[in-house]
């Protein structure tokens, strides 16, 4: 099976036509001029790394060029690498749990995102290191959201707590933890509904299940991964912001980065929210969801072999 990095780099094949081939292809026997840094910008936008970090990024280039004043192209790769890593921060190891048991964590973001897939995904892999986990569906709006996490619960042999379509969610979470804490279970996975269409329906509706499982379990929830899918790039930082209003979001999970050519929206949305980045997804495997490196990440998106 495929090692880490070359499933990344495998699966941003398309970011790094886009952002690594076009750059390393304007470097290439060039003097380094206003035009040069103009063409370069335009490959950053187009790979939506967003204004504020394509500013950054070149403002420090430009300092490294005029301090390394580097000759080749794989030259000029390193610099950009480093200032990218720099510019990225990462989520101190995102599979560590709290020493109280059960820990709780629960995934928002807009339906589409691969929200209860990551659901799924991050129990199995729980599971794997040893973890006795229950995933709680308390996405009640949508049906399909509870049986593909039946689904993954079956796969996985962990448990699913899960009610009818339109049961009220919060008493979803409150089952789990319930269950959890009755079972002397590590970690709890909460799936939520992702709806926009009633922003103010859906920020109650997280803002009580915050609640609910803080009171039946003190500290909780210690994680909230709000989910973005990359091929929406820019876009989905304005939904971001709705789940931020509505809950204490500790990281982002950032899926689906194997189906897009704007895989650098990882810099906007870290420099857009503040937040870090502690699992990406590059396909639909298990496998395929990954801890976030910020140096492999850049390697991958520039081309880069391994370190």
């Amino acid at each position: 099976m495929p090692g880490f990095f070359e499933r990344l780099k495998s699966g941003m094949s398309r970011t790094r036509g886009e952002i690594g081939d076009r750059i390393r292809s304007l470097v290439s026997g060039r003097q380094w001029s206003d035009s040069l840094y103009d063409e370069l910008e335009e490959i950053l936008y187009e790979a939506d790394l967003g204004a504020s970090a394509v500013e950054e990024i070149l403002r420090r280039l430009k300092q490294s060029v005029r301090e390394n004043r580097p000759e080749r192209a794989d030259d000029v790769m390193q610099l950009l690498r480093g200032i990218m890593v720099s510019m990225l921060s990462a989520h101190e190891d995102p599979w560590a749990l709290p020493q109280e048991r059960p820990a709780v964590w629960i995934l928002v973001g807009v339906n589409g995102t691969g929200k209860t897939t990551t659901a799924g995904k991050l129990a199995q892999h729980m599971k794997q290191r040893g973890h006795r986990v229950i995933l709680g569906a308390a996405d009640t709006f949508r049906a399909a959201a509870a049986e593909q996490l039946l689904v993954w619960g079956e796969r996985a042999g962990v448990e699913v707590v899960h009610q009818g379509q339109g049961a009220d969610p919060a008493a979803v979470a409150f089952d789990t933890i319930r269950a959890a804490r009755a079972r002397d279970l590590d970690l709890a996975v909460v799936d939520t509904a992702g709806r926009l269409h009633n922003k103010g329906h859906l920020m109650q509706e997280l803002a009580k299940i915050s609640r609910v499982v803080g009171r039946e379990c003190p500290g909780a929830p210690h994680r909230v991964w709000l989910v973005l899918d990359a091929t929406t790039g820019q876009n989905g930082l304005e939904q971001a912001r709705v789940f931020l209003e509505a809950v204490s979001v500790t990281g982002i999970i950032l899926t689906k980065l194997d189906g897009t050519a704007k895989g650098g929206v990882a810099f906007a949305i870290h420099q857009a929210l503040g937040l870090p980045i502690g699992f990406v997804g590059v396909g639909e495997s298990l496998q395929d969801l990954m801890v976030f490196d910020a140096n492999q990440y850049a390697r991958a998106i520039l081309g880069m072999d391994a370190d």
